[in-house]
């Protein structure tokens, strides 16, 4: 208190009328007659300002009294804020027993100051609690003070920076800073300590310029621009490079906020275009993660199913990001063959995730620890092989870490069958069903209703209700195959709810447009691998220079359709293929190319483009980001319906005729049409003519 008073004596005695009309509301001491302080002597405002001052920095409400602010009343105004303040100084004196623990002190910030640049391609943003900012772009997030969460990643002070990526494709990222504990300092040594992080990222006058917005509870991060050789490679196509930023309008270019985060390579957007989790969303990743981290015995399996663009994967990769700030990884595995999220799309596969995942799928494609190439974006002609598949790929989980299973969109009919299949042969111990009001209706997916109904190769247990323990009359029972095989037998499961209520893009109409794309971004994702980690300039793909691989050092097998052995190289040419290795020896044929009567259940290492194809010299010309050491054990080429994007042909760069592509394709040849490999062939389409890639059995020379 004497600092303070201190403070108001050293204070100049100048009465300025803008300054007294600030602290109008402050003079304002009952609600009649309201005088303006003009009426006052000069000696009378500044005696009527020190006292003003006095009372604020006592902590003093003035508006409380009861009297009027006039001249004959001046001096009963002044005995009310004098008896105001010896009582504040009385109430300010310490006391004998200790102080209670300080109680946080909520901001009063209700918006988010505008971002202050931090040099080249940097700026920094201060975020009042409970604030999010909504952006679109490409940015490196790093927490400077406070506590920030992204995408349900939390991120503190000293954590290593997390790249984020906000496509348009999807729901737009949100930066939120969420409550951290307080420590046990004044607001003055907070805002000193504030300083000093600052200090090493802002000028003088932007250091003052936020410090006047910093309230404590308030987070302060760094975001940098970000530059990845696959997100290069993407947005240099034409019409994807508006894919993370979008024109605006002239207005909106001329702000300095604009400026300052189109330096970055991000836009601020509107909290509609935002991602935003339900109640039910929510009530259901927080029981996951607190059964995750209570689990005493054994790791929890984590089963989310639902219909199509329910929202299982956004729900995923929350939970994903939510399970991370607990434990240092996380297991996931992909039965789903149409929406891959770590993987090019038709792939098995289980991956070991380890850092957060903050975008689209087609911004974190990774490699997997053990992955199977199906070749197809459904399962519907091929039940079996599927199911084959997932048996061989979930024998490689260890049980070290929690798993999570995505499943497909089709639970309908033989969907339904299917997936009662796979939730008994992997016995998950928590089932997320999603559904909503514009979804079809599933039945509730309980123990019991799994139980009692038939899968397409497992039998409904109708007689064994104790699950969870040893029945030795249930080793007398006959089962199919598969049941024996299982790899938990009678474990039951707690079923978990999510009503998902949101507006999205896609309608039954132009759900396979959309899906297409995401397809074809994965697959640009997975070749942009092939540009340098510190490109210069981007290299097109016709520039780099392929693997050779003889004819007899590898087997083919084309998965998704019948072809005659005479126009194999034709269905091999410019071809998405699969790199995979099977026990077999096929080194021991002289000539080539080498057929396999059946396709085999093997590893994949990974893919590449059949660049071209030398008869003469028999040569497949390959191009793949897969390191050497793992090419050396590749050993069969599979071939599916998985098709390099159009983009990557009609965008050469030639001047005349494109390699690879025609305007003279005939649609009515086996396997030509564009319902190949669809997600969902039940449902009509209009058929357009894109460009297709001419096949030939001559090598093309750029």
């Amino acid at each position: 208190m004497a600092d303070s008073l201190l403070q108001v004596r050293r204070a100049p005695g100048r009465f300025v009328r803008s300054r007294a009309r600030k602290a109008w509301p402050q003079l304002i001491f009952s609600r009649r007659l309201r005088c303006w302080p003009g009426s006052l002597s000069w000696c009378g405002r500044r005696r009527l300002r020190r006292r003003l001052l006095q009372a604020q920095a006592a902590g003093v409400d003035l508006r409380e009294s009861g009297c009027l602010a006039s001249g004959a009343a001046a001096p009963a105004a002044e005995e009310v804020v004098s008896r105001r303040l010896k009582a504040a100084a009385l109430r300010s004196v310490p006391a004998a027993t200790p102080d209670p623990a300080p109680t946080p002190v909520v901001p009063f910030l209700t918006q988010i100051p505008t971002p202050l640049p931090a040099g080249r391609g940097r700026a920094v943003l201060l975020l009042p609690l409970e604030q999010s900012f909504f952006f679109s772009g490409i940015c490196r997030v790093t927490c400077l003070y406070g506590r920030v969460q992204v995408f349900g990643f939390t991120l503190s002070p000293g954590q290593p920076a997390c790249e984020a990526f906000s496509a348009y494709t999807n729901c737009l990222l949100s930066i939120t800073a969420v409550p951290y504990p307080v420590p046990e300092k004044s607001r003055k040594e907070m805002k000193r300590e504030v300083r000093a992080v600052l200090r090493a990222h802002l000028t003088l006058d932007n250091r003052c310029r936020l410090m006047r917005c910093f309230s404590p509870l308030c987070s302060i991060v760094l975001l940098q621009r970000l530059k990845t050789p696959a997100m290069e490679f993407i947005i240099s196509h034409p019409g994807l490079s508006c894919l993370f930023l979008q024109e605006t309008e002239t207005t909106q270019r001329s702000t300095c906020e604009y400026k300052t985060l189109k330096a970055v390579g991000i836009r601020r957007n509107k909290r509609k275009n935002g991602h935003q989790l339900t109640e039910s969303a929510f009530s259901a990743v927080n029981a996951l993660v607190s059964a995750v981290c209570e689990e005493s015995d054994g790791c929890p399996v984590i089963l989310v199913c639902g219909t199509q663009d329910i929202g299982k994967s956004t729900f995923n990769r929350y939970l994903i990001n939510q399970l991370l700030n607990c434990i240092p990884c996380v297991d996931y595995l992909e039965c789903d063959l149409g929406q891959t999220e770590f993987t090019p799309p038709g792939c098995i596969s289980l991956l070991n995730v380890t850092e957060p995942v903050l975008g689209p799928p087609f911004t974190h494609q990774r490699t997997p620890q053990k992955m199977v190439y199906y070749g197809k974006t459904t399962c519907k002609n091929n039940f079996e092989h599927y199911i084959e598949i997932i048996k061989y790929v979930f024998s490689a989980y260890k049980k070290e870490s929690p798993l999570l299973i995505n499943t497909m969109g089709w639970v309908t009919d033989k969907g339904l069958s299917l997936l009662i299949d796979l939730i008994r042969l992997l016995s998950p111990s928590h089932v997320v069903q999603l559904s909503s009001s514009r979804s079809k209706y599933i039945p509730n997916l309980t123990p019991d209703y799994v139980d009692d109904t038939e899968g397409f190769y497992t039998k409904r247990r109708t007689k064994i209700r104790n699950r969870g323990f040893h029945i030795p009359e249930a080793e007398n029972l006959e089962f199919v195959e598969d049941e024996r095989d299982s790899p938990v037998v009678f474990a039951g499961h707690k079923l978990i709810t999510v009503r998902s209520e949101f507006a999205f893009r896609k309608t039954p109409r132009n759900r396979e447009l959309h899906n297409r794309v995401f397809r074809d971004l994965a697959v640009l994702s997975y070749l942009g691998k092939l540009q340098a980690s510190n490109p210069k300039s981007l290299s097109p793909l016709h520039g780099l220079t392929p693997y050779q691989v003889p004819f007899n050092a590898v087997a083919l097998q084309i998965m998704h359709a019948d072809v005659a052995p005479t126009h194999i190289l034709y269905a091999v040419n410019a071809s998405w293929v699969g790199l995979c290795k099977i026990q077999d020896d096929v080194r021991g044929y002289v000539n080539g190319p080498i057929l396999l009567a059946q396709t085999p259940l093997c590893d994949c290492v990974g893919f590449g483009i059949c660049r071209g194809i030398d008869v003469e010299k028999r040569l497949y010309h390959i191009l793949t980001p897969v390191p050497p050491e793992e090419l050396r054990s590749v050993n069969c080429l599979l071939i599916g319906a998985i098709s390099v994007p159009q983009c990557v042909f009609k965008n050469q760069g030639f001047e005349g005729p494109l390699p690879y592509v025609t305007t003279d394709y005939n649609f009515n040849l086996p396997g030509a049409r564009e319902k190949i490999g669809a997600r969902d062939p039940e449902e009509t389409y209009e058929e357009k003519r894109y460009w297709r890639p001419k096949l030939s059995q001559k090598v093309h020379r750029y």
